[in-house]
């Protein structure tokens, strides 16, 4: 199986590029859109600002290699700065156009709890809201790894797939067809993080 692991210059390739090989499974660290087209699963992710992420894959073209990927209907995981991206705007640098796949917007948290910190960093329960073969192994609730200030607010007609609590409830996955996209780090948690990677592998 070809695995393609989009490279537009952020953070964090190589640790999913480490978990899918602790799972048994080679990918290729790539910019070259012939190859991300060509792969038969094609991960997206990403720690990093928005304008910087969108402006690394406009440059290289990688805005038009995912679009190709998406209306093929190839298997797609977008994690936590992927997962962003996918929105309309985020308010992150003053605003961002992002890539208008999923309609909402990226927005910061802002609790009134003083308790509440900001970025949302560490473990955190994920609530499946919609089952889903993702979560095939993995039990409702169970902690993933966050690291984010910023958080995905879905159109009122987008059923999030998980949700996870910071100061009231936001996002945490969502779904369209062969798409799916995660705001926590499934590479960064532990043994459900690599059976959430391994039933993305076996979609």
């Amino acid at each position: 199986m070809r695995v393609a692991i989009i490279d537009y210059q952020a953070g964090n390739l190589t640790s999913v590029q480490r978990a899918l090989a602790h799972l048994g499974q080679s990918a290729t660290v790539t910019a070259d859109p012939q190859v991300i087209a060509q792969a038969d699963k094609v991960i997206f992710p990403g720690v990093g600002a928005a304008e910087s992420c969108m402006a690394n894959l406009r440059a290289a073209g990688l805005d038009q290699a995912l679009a190709t990927v998406i209306t093929a209907g190839n298997p797609l995981l977008c994690i936590c700065v992927g997962m962003q991206l996918l929105f309309d705007r985020s308010e992150e640098d003053g605003g961002v156009a992002c890539l208008r796949v999923i309609p909402g917007a990226v927005t910061r948290f802002q609790p009134t709890d003083s308790t509440i910190k900001v970025p949302h960093m560490g473990w955190n329960p994920v609530h499946w809201e919609q089952p889903d073969p993702i979560w095939d192994g993995i039990t409702n609730d169970t902690p993933f790894y966050f690291v984010h200030s910023y958080y995905c607010a879905p159109a009122t007609n987008i059923a999030p797939l998980a949700t996870c609590d910071h100061g009231g409830r936001f996002c945490a996955s969502v779904r369209r067809g062969s798409l799916i996209a995660v705001q926590f780090h499934p590479e960064k948690s532990g043994s459900a993080g690599l059976c959430l990677l391994d039933n993305f592998l076996r979609s």
